[in-house]
């Protein structure tokens, strides 16, 4: 929490208090170091999925949905197989929807700290996800352009993949 409480001052209470506002009033859900276990939010399930963000810094993405199975991972440099194992098929069984960090373009290759496009497709190939959404990009991205390579790619592969995008709405029965 203390860290929380650095970088975004205004999420928490103060013990002093300022001159009134509105502020996010947030329900602190702390996932602990054994972070596999489900906790429900607005009625939903989640399971927390530990990736690497680095090699020295665990972050997490999340598993969610009964009738579809939606997973979202972001800020991922790698995923261990014990994660890469419980939203596979073999897992969880095959993932509706998959989306996930894409940081940067395939022309400058990997990154310490994010997964890159052609990563990207390879933790799609292994997945098998039925749809997937590519998030995350920076300005180098021709979205375009990457939506006609992505386009062939699904065609090749047997996943539809696309580039998500600033009001992006996806019908789905969670």
């Amino acid at each position: 929490m203390e860290s929380i409480a650095t970088r975004f001052p205004y999420l928490v209470e103060k013990k002093v208090k300022e001159v009134p506002r509105r502020v996010s009033l947030l329900d602190w859900k702390i996932i602990e170091e054994n972070c596999d276990e489900p906790f429900a939010a607005s009625g939903l399930s989640f399971t927390p999925l530990p990736v690497m963000h680095g090699e020295d810094y665990i972050a997490l993405g999340f598993l969610f949905g009964d009738k579809s199975k939606v997973a979202y991972i972001s800020d991922v440099s790698r995923i261990p197989p014990s994660t890469e194992y419980a939203i596979s098929k073999a897992g969880a069984g095959q993932l509706d929807l998959l989306i996930l960090d894409t940081n940067i373009p395939r022309k400058r290759g990997p990154h310490p700290t994010h997964i890159c496009f052609t990563e990207a497709l390879e933790i799609l190939k292994r997945l098998c996800p039925k749809r997937a959404l590519l998030t995350g990009m920076t300005h180098e991205f021709d979205h375009h352009e990457y939506n006609e390579i992505l386009a062939e790619w699904s065609l090749r592969e047997g996943i539809h993949v696309q580039l998500a995008h600033d009001g992006l709405r996806l019908p789905i029965d969670l």
